[in-house]
């Protein structure tokens, strides 16, 4: 009887991790690398994208290898996927991109002000 309990145990820390795992990051596209930065106005075009933790901590801040592109929307949806990232906040969206988002599972939210209020905003509606 203990085997079978101490299985069950280490099944559910196993099956939370999995699952804690699958909690998405939070990424704020942004007009500089700072937390206290403006949101910039196109996710495609931002300078900077800042990823945070399901928990609204900043855990990198990346300079967006495609903003000088021609199109960079879905090309930039595919590198904040590879980032993890299951929200992508930015003031304005163009319909390129949104359509790859959705595609992967990414949820594009529009907010003006802070990266840091942007994050805390996306917090509060989860």
């Amino acid at each position: 009887m203990k085997v079978i309990s101490v299985v069950v145990v280490v099944l559910f820390l196993v099956a939370g991790l999995a699952v804690g795992e699958q909690k998405g990051k939070i990424c704020v596209a942004t007009k500089e690398k700072s937390s206290e930065a403006a949101v910039s106005d196109k996710a495609g075009l931002a300078p900077y994208f800042l990823i945070f933790d399901e928990k609204g901590k900043l855990i990198e801040a990346i300079t967006n290898p495609y903003k000088e592109a021609k199109n960079p929307g879905p090309a930039v949806a595919d590198f904040l996927a590879g980032k993890g990232a299951t929200v992508v906040v930015a003031e304005g969206f163009g319909p390129k991109i949104v359509e790859v988002m959705k595609g992967k599972g990414i949820k594009a939210v529009s907010f003006k002000g802070s990266a840091e209020e942007a994050v805390r905003k996306v917090l509060q509606a989860n």
